[in-house]
């Protein structure tokens, strides 16, 4: 059910040699039977659609979750992204919260986070499935490893990436990033159960923005509405 990974851009050749490691090989013979029986988020083949929107060429903001949404419909392989005509989860609804309080942008009518990936924006889970209505069920499965090394590649790139690390799980992948020309700016999870922690008021968006300024890089346009960047 799973095939050879083929993500059409700059990754394909970065990431070759992952897809036959022992560790993907034994996540792939897992994935191909939780797909065949079990109900799995997001459809297979939008797995690895953050890669796929987001060259590693072009990243230049790394936004760092946990794993998939689990309900119906949400998740689409994009970080906190669900598709339009999903309502937006309780996280995502606190992430347009702080980016309106940061920087303005009039909460959006929807909730796809595309027009950042397609600005450099790389929306990455450290884990990249999950079974329906389980979250953190395809923890310790594997993906931590393929995510890792996700993550030391861009570790690796010459122009500077600034690394939105929201929660416990992102948190970790800190230690991966070594390259001192990269920034690291790092809070509490989204969710409703730990904004109020620190996410609320971290202004990571406006950081960003500046560090990306600084560094002679084209800021992110945050807005998502109609009649902003498609």
């Amino acid at each position: 059910m799973i095939f050879t990974v083929k993500i059409g851009n700059d990754w394909d050749e970065i990431l070759a040699d992952e897809w036959q490691t022992p560790n993907y090989l034994r996540l792939r013979e897992f994935l191909k039977n939780e797909y065949r029986t079990r109900k799995i988020y997001p459809q297979m083949n939008d797995i690895f659609n953050c890669l796929k929107y987001t060259s590693y060429a072009d990243t230049k903001v790394v936004i760092l979750g946990q794993d998939p949404y689990h309900g119906a419909g949400q998740a689409h392989g994009l970080c906190f992204s669900v598709q339009r005509g999903v309502e937006p989860p309780p996280s995502l609804k606190n992430i347009f919260k702080e980016l309106h309080d940061d920087v303005g942008v009039p909460i959006p009518r929807h909730g796809e986070l595309t027009a950042w990936a397609k600005q450099g924006v790389l929306l990455l889970n450290t884990v990249l499935t999950v079974r329906e209505g389980t979250p953190n069920s395809h923890q310790g499965k594997g993906w931590e490893a393929v995510t890792d090394r996700i993550v030391a590649e861009l570790n690796r790139k010459q122009t500077p990436i600034v690394f939105l690390l929201w929660g416990a799980n992102a948190r970790r992948k800190a230690e991966i990033i070594t390259n001192p020309i990269h920034r690291k700016l790092t809070t509490v999870h989204p969710s409703p159960l730990s904004a109020y922690g620190g996410f609320f008021g971290c202004r990571h968006f406006s950081k960003a923005n500046q560090i990306l300024q600084e560094s002679g890089q084209q800021p992110v346009n945050w807005t998502l509405d109609e009649g902003g960047i498609s």
